[in-house]
């Protein structure tokens, strides 16, 4: 679980959203978690798009300004 988890890190949303995967895919998690799951790892992988988005925007304006 992350350690916090409003605005956990890449690696962290990562191990969670992995984590809430294995209890699906295990029958671990009680149906009446299932939505309130989903929807965390719905969360949990848009800001791990918007990480990723993030950070290649910031290497291509890091290698147009090593071009130049």
């Amino acid at each position: 679980m992350a350690t916090n988890e409003q605005n956990p890190n890449y690696n962290e949303a990562i191990e969670e959203i992995e984590t809430i995967l294995a209890k699906m895919e295990n029958d671990e998690m009680d149906v009446d978690q299932l939505a309130d799951n989903v929807k965390r790892a719905v969360v949990l992988i848009n800001l791990c798009r918007e990480k990723l988005t993030g950070t290649k925007e910031e290497v291509e304006k890091i290698l147009k300004e090593f071009d130049k």
